[in-house]
């Protein structure tokens, strides 16, 4: 007798600002016109072994895909995804986005592996250096820190778990949000962050594990000589400063830094470079539950819609590696940190952008006025949804159950 199919259906699930469901399919689609992206743009001199610790979802897998297919890297990536489990529990997108990654880099003739785990751990990094040494040609060139996570166990003291916040420093914050799944825009209030939240902001989402991570490569000997390395940041305009750069994920940003210069110092012997990179503003599942982001957001997309500026993920890391990480085109502050978001901060824009801020009301900001329509698409299509030429809408628990990243 023919075993039993459990089949279940592909539909979008929200709560609040939270996607409850996947869409495999989307996710494999949405691998396939990141990697058409990179191909078309042809290949660049880049990373040849590259680490993405992060790479399963938005600006690490672009990095990751970037560096696959625009400069023929094996890669290793490292994220804590869950897989699929029951009807109600289809996993997590990044699952999916890790497995369909792996089948088609192997397609291509290339490595790509994936540990599913906690990288602040000590055990995740000797794992992964035993592979780097064992299976992986002994050396890498390339690290991406792209990490963004809620807790963090201090490696002294594994008993103490350090929580991020995304809040202000100093005064409470007001501002508009989006509710996507009841379509409405409303007012938040966040009381600002004490003491302990920022220091503890600071070790989750700081450089602390980036150093790490450098160290223990470092003193495994599994980093090539001309070794790069380089972790997302960002500062954004100044109606977000009270609740992003100069809260505590600024902070957080702040101390990473500090942890820049110190991975410089650690890998001047090697010819290694440290790098900061200030990213532009993205749709992604933190971006929509920081007031006033969302806003800044509608009124950007629709500004650089008009403008033909507007980035997605893929094309923002990849014309990052492509033009700047291993071209002669960087755009470097006075701080030394590449700036690939000049684009999105040009004065022109910025001033476009703020008057549409002030235009945006509860009874307008999800009309043609603003960039509504490609926001909300962009973080649907996260999880596999609104992804177009994917019809998929039922699925079978137990293929999805074998598809092993």
């Amino acid at each position: 007798m023919a075993e039993e199919k459990t089949i279940v259906e592909l539909t979008e699930k929200m709560k609040g600002n939270v996607a409850r469901s996947v869409n495999p399919y989307g996710c494999r689609q949405e691998i396939l016109n990141q990697i058409a992206y990179v191909e078309g743009k042809g290949r660049y001199d880049g990373a040849k072994k590259a680490l993405i610790l992060g790479g399963s979802s938005s600006y690490g897998l672009a990095s990751r895909i970037t560096a696959a297919f625009g400069s023929g890297a094996d890669t290793i990536n490292v994220s804590f995804e869950r897989p699929p489990k029951d009807e109600k529990m289809l996993g997590t997108a990044g699952w999916y986005n890790n497995y369909f990654f792996r089948k088609a880099a192997e397609e291509a003739g290339l490595i790509a592996k994936n540990f599913n785990g906690d990288c602040f751990t000590q055990e995740m990094k000797d794992q992964v250096i035993e592979y780097i040494k064992n299976e992986f040609g002994g050396k890498i060139d390339l690290l991406v820190y792209s990490v963004a996570a809620p807790k963090r166990a201090n490696p002294d003291n594994p008993d103490e778990v350090w929580c991020s916040v995304i809040k202000s420093v100093g005064e409470p914050v007001t501002g508009e949000n989006i509710n996507l799944e009841e379509d409405t825009l409303f007012e938040q209030t966040v009381e600002p962050a004490t003491q302990e939240e920022i220091e503890a902001t600071k070790h989750v989402m700081g450089g602390e594990d980036w150093e790490i991570w450098v160290d223990e490569l470092k003193k495994a000997g599994v980093l090539a000589d001309g070794f790069k390395t380089i972790l997302y940041s960002y500062i954004g305009p100044k109606s977000t400063y009270a609740f992003y750069h100069e809260g505590t994920l600024g902070a957080a940003k702040d101390a990473a830094e500090e942890s820049s210069h110190r991975i410089q110092k650690e890998i001047d012997d090697i010819h290694g470079e440290s790098l900061i990179s200030v990213s532009r503003a993205v749709t992604t599942k933190a971006s929509v539950v920081i007031p006033i982001f969302p806003l800044y957001c509608l009124a950007l997309y629709k500004v650089e819609e008009e403008t033909g500026t507007h980035e997605t993920p893929i094309m923002h890391k990849d014309r990052l590696f492509r033009d700047m990480v291993y071209g002669n085109k960087r755009e470097i502050d006075d701080n030394g940190r590449l700036r690939p978001d000049a684009w999105e901060q040009r004065p022109d824009i910025q001033a476009k952008v703020e008057e549409l801020m002030a235009k945006i009301t509860p009874e307008n900001f999800n009309t043609d006025l603003t960039g509504y329509d490609e926001f909300r698409r962009e973080f649907m299509q996260l999880n596999g949804f609104e992804v177009p030429g994917v019809t998929e809408t039922t699925a079978n628990l137990e293929e999805l159950q074998s598809w092993e990243p």
